[in-house]
């Protein structure tokens, strides 16, 4: 569980953001995203939600 929190909170790098598009953008899911840059789904959702982003629970 202390992973699961490990980056409660931390502001997302400019790094993280262009990963975060360039993954959603080949349509990976949520939770193959969130695995990669190691965040939480819901900060994954919220942050491409803010962003415009599509991104697909389950594929």
């Amino acid at each position: 569980m202390a992973e699961k929190f490990e980056r409660h909170r931390q502001a997302w790098t400019s790094d993280e953001i262009q990963k975060l598009h360039r993954l959603a953008g080949k349509g990976m899911s949520l939770r193959a995203i969130a695995k990669a840059l190691t965040r939480s789904e819901e900060s994954i959702q919220t942050r491409a939600r803010a962003d415009g982003l599509k991104v697909s629970k389950l594929r």
